[in-house]
């Protein structure tokens, strides 16, 4: 049971990081970054280090995503017309 939570859980890192590195819009990127800090969590709760989970979740996936997307809302973007 746990090699296939295992499975899914690093499945689930790579799609994201994945998905971080191919956008195209910086916001689907800090999204999908965000996923990916979760997924880490998830593997620290797997390795049953739950004080790391905890961290990673609130430190990572939540004050540096949050302080990117805010980075990325905040400034000017040129809109281009196709």
């Amino acid at each position: 049971m746990e090699i296939i939570a295992f499975v899914a859980v690093s499945a689930l890192i790579l799609l994201s990081s994945l998905s971080m590195v191919l956008a195209k819009d910086m916001v689907r990127a800090a999204l999908s970054l965000a996923l990916a800090f979760i997924g880490v969590a998830a593997l620290f709760i797997l390795l049953e280090a739950e004080f790391l989970a905890a961290i990673q979740v609130l430190i990572y996936a939540g004050a540096v995503v949050v302080l990117m997307l805010f980075a990325v809302m905040l400034t000017k973007r040129r809109r281009v017309r196709q």
